[in-house]
């Protein structure tokens, strides 16, 4: 049975980049036990608009009898700061002030993040993670987890991310944020603020998710004699519509900046130090159609961290393959967890 559940820390959180966060919380869920020796921990960190329910958005493995089963693994998400599903973000209430944040959240980026979920992992007295998954801005997350704290992890897992954002990625977001900024409502201090603007800004940020062969697949008309009332205008304008109902500007804005602000290499020298720090046995694994993560990051991550290995889903979808492809991913970590025990064996 999933359990989510609140952690409240009253100690000042220094950040990064010189801000501050006062009376941190950090929503998160568990499902399944921890073994006595607590050693059967999977850490998931969850995708950009993402939340701590990792059953509700990746569907397929955790439960019974799937890749990840509680009666066999204790697993837990909690929801990033920043983001708006419980945890501290630009809504919650500035302690100092007794107002919102809106605008004067302070920026975050993912060392900020994880530094976080380490202190909820120290007050839950995890010693050991088996393993770290994370997909896209979660696996920019996993990895920079995995090499900041190098002996933490036996497993990492990386799906459809990088080691550092690349420009073709933060100049997507910028566009993006560019819109946002084009609502005249982003300067109010409410919690609707830039809300059109951030529904066009999730109309080009899904273009950069799926790829020409999925729009041709899922938006195509039949009427040759068409020409207005297209299926892949409704699409966008259906995007922007939903995730209004669930997201909000700011932390579109702030995630989004952090997810710029990754790269391992930061205060290391170069990536490729940064990424030899990493100890963990690690899958890369990358959709083929993926546009935005190409395969290229993957495959150069797997080529520089020791212990490090490549898997390549085929997959419509696009960067959206690791949400909607579970028996493809299940069948690749499978693999990669399998010839871990035979190396083990043969060690032995």
């Amino acid at each position: 049975m999933l359990t989510h559940q609140t952690f409240k820390y009253n100690q000042e959180v220094e950040l990064e980049l010189g801000g501050k966060l006062d009376n941190l919380e950090l929503y998160y869920t568990t499902y399944g036990k921890l073994n006595p020796t607590r050693s059967n921990v999977i850490w998931v960190c969850h995708a950009f608009t993402g939340n701590s329910n990792f059953q509700d958005w990746w569907p397929g493995l955790f439960g019974p009898g799937l890749l990840y089963d509680p009666e066999e693994y204790f697993i837990i998400c909690a929801n990033m700061p920043g983001s708006c599903y419980g945890s501290t973000g630009p809504l919650s209430v500035n302690p100092v002030t007794g107002i919102p944040y809106y605008h004067s959240f302070p920026e975050l980026t993912n060392r900020d993040i994880l530094k976080t979920f380490g202190i909820l992992r120290e007050h839950l007295e995890i010693p050991k993670i088996h393993t770290v998954i994370g997909c896209s801005l979660g696996g920019q997350q996993a990895l920079e987890w995995a090499a900041s704290e190098p002996e933490l992890f036996e497993n990492l897992v990386a799906i459809g991310t990088n080691a550092f954002h690349s420009p073709w990625g933060i100049a997507f977001n910028e566009t993006q944020r560019m819109a946002i900024k084009q609502d005249l409502t982003w300067e109010l201090s409410t919690d609707t603020a830039g809300e059109s603007g951030m529904k066009i800004a999730r109309a080009m940020a899904l273009i950069s998710y799926r790829n020409y062969n999925t729009y041709n697949a899922t938006q195509s008309e039949t009427d040759v004699d068409k020409t207005d009332g297209y299926k892949a205008c409704s699409y966008q304008a259906y995007q922007g519509e939903k995730l209004a109902r669930r997201f909000n500007a700011f932390s579109y804005w702030y995630l989004s900046k952090a997810m710029d602000s990754h790269n391992v290499g930061r205060g290391r020298g170069s990536v490729e130090k940064g990424l030899e720090r990493v100890k963990a046995k690690s899958l890369f694994i990358g959709m083929e159609t993926d546009i935005l993560f190409p395969i290229t990051e993957q495959k150069y991550l797997s080529s520089e961290v020791d212990n490090g290995e490549f898997a390549m889903i085929d997959s419509l979808y696009g960067h959206d393959g690791f949400l909607l492809e579970p028996e493809k991913l299940t069948r690749v970590i499978r693999a990669f967890y399998g010839k871990n025990q035979i190396k083990r064996e043969m060690v032995a």
